[in-house]
């Protein structure tokens, strides 16, 4: 069975659907519907870390890999839900290549990194013992980076020459905010500054995501060469609600 960074590093178009809402079920449904993974909010959403366990250990033996949003670039944040067993890390607000740096190092252990040493539920979750899992983490543990600022456009490709990224998402909603646009998602600068950021994911060969939420938008989404595309639980639990309630008329 691929990992979830094998299929980064290959061609296939890939989902990845944020989990705000704290419920086991939640992910262990994503799963079930196939997603390559989740991102448990942990930024944004009401999730504690008995929950996030909870969320991670649900989509064990799927081919979904439970990766966690932190509030921050924290190497006690990503420490403390690598430990829980996340197989990898979606980092906000990444400004610089510094940031991008730090990111990294805190996926790793010393001397490459900066984490330290205490994986006593994550090694359950990845089938190996307590000492084997640094080289099976090190085999599958993914670095997300959300570019969500006029200042990260900025350093795009400062940012993208750091070693160790696997995937990046220009966050449109904090993007065009950041650019004083918010929701203009067809004004001039903010195309601008989308495609200054996919350019510079293609010359460094760093595959890319962006926000789907329906047939449409994933289609454009790939059209522009997207490899993954991402989706909200609780968007989508209003969304069909809607639809279901227009079908009452």
């Amino acid at each position: 069975m691929a990992t979830f960074k094998q299929k980064l590093a290959g061609e296939a178009r890939l989902t990845a659907h944020i989990c705000t809402i704290p419920s086991p079920a939640v992910t262990q449904a994503m799963a079930a519907g196939g997603a390559d993974a989740v991102i448990i909010d942990m930024e944004h959403g009401a999730i504690d870390h008995a929950q996030a366990h909870a969320m991670i250990a649900a989509v064990l033996g799927a081919s979904c890999a439970p990766l966690v949003r932190v509030p921050s670039i924290d190497e006690t944040a990503v420490k403390r839900v690598l430990d829980l067993g996340a197989e990898g890390i979606c980092f906000p607000m990444v400004r610089t290549a510094d940031d991008a740096r730090r990111a990294v190092a805190s996926l790793r252990y010393p001397p490459e990194g900066t984490r330290g040493f205490g994986p006593f539920l994550a090694h359950l979750g990845f089938g190996t013992t307590l000492l084997g899992y640094p080289a099976e983490a090190a085999r599958r543990m993914v670095c997300m980076l959300l570019i969500e600022t006029a200042e990260a456009v900025d350093n795009i490709d400062a940012i993208l020459a750091v070693e160790g990224i696997d995937i990046i998402i220009p966050a449109q909603f904090d993007l065009s905010t950041s650019l004083g646009l918010q929701g203009q998602f067809d004004h001039p600068d903010f195309i601008a500054a989308l495609e200054k950021v996919e350019r510079a994911a293609d010359r460094a060969g760093i595959p890319r995501g962006a926000v789907a939420l329906s047939e449409a938008q994933a289609r454009a989404a790939f059209g522009r060469g997207n490899r993954l595309i991402a989706g909200f639980d609780i968007l989508w639990l209003r969304g069909i609600a809607a639809d279901a309630q227009g079908w009452c008329g």
